[in-house]
């Protein structure tokens, strides 16, 4: 009886700690608990996006596979955040991953994003969030290309994309400057015309 208690004893032990770590790590919310530069409440969300960016981005939920706008999209920029605009990735590192998300083997900067651990479907994850304002963007996983060997894979719907500006052309009135230049060293060069006597008038 008393090594039955044991055992009993030493399995409630275990089970208590696994759900100690389940609620510690798996809820993803040691992240969302820094200090943010971004803070709104629950109302201030829902007002501000559209029910599947609020349930994507305050709710940690994932849009279907492909449904995505921004899984085909090329051109060049930088991929914001929906929620508060921060600059998150590059399409300088966005590459086609095959997976129906929006793939990306780094984040436009170090600081731009917040890694926890994730058990939601029971078993580790890595979730990604915002730095800024918290919001759930997605997860990273170790199956990327080079040079990090990472696959981060966000949710269209956690995102904006900012086209890149292309270089404003050159003012015409350079030219124009450059010409009246050109004709008055032409001016200078040219040589000066003989003047033509005065035709005397007939007495």
């Amino acid at each position: 009886m008393k090594l039955r208690a044991l055992h009993l004893s030493l399995a409630g032990l275990v089970a208590s700690a696994l759900v100690f770590a389940l609620v510690k790590t798996g809820t993803g919310q040691e992240a969302q608990a820094k200090n943010r530069k971004v803070v709104k409440s629950d109302a201030e969300w829902r007002k501000q996006l559209t029910p599947e960016q609020y349930q994507v981005t305050r709710q940690a939920g994932t849009e279907p596979a492909f449904s995505g706008k921004l899984v085909n999209e090329h051109r060049k920029g930088v991929f914001e955040c929906i929620c508060c605009g921060s600059e998150l990735f590059s399409s300088r590192t966005k590459f086609e991953s095959g997976t129906g998300w929006p793939s990306f083997f780094a984040p436009y900067d170090k600081t731009a994003v917040d890694t926890s651990t994730d058990f939601k479907l029971g078993y580790p994850r890595t979730e990604v969030t915002c730095s800024t304002c918290g919001a759930h963007l997605g997860h990273v996983f170790d199956d990327g290309p080079t040079p990090t060997g990472l696959r981060f894979c966000m949710n269209s719907a956690a995102l904006k994309f900012a086209r890149e500006t292309p270089a404003a052309a050159k003012p015409k009135v350079v030219k124009a400057e450059k010409a009246e230049k050109v004709e008055k060293v032409e001016e200078k060069k040219a040589p000066a015309k003989a003047e033509t006597p005065a035709a005397e008038s007939p007495k």
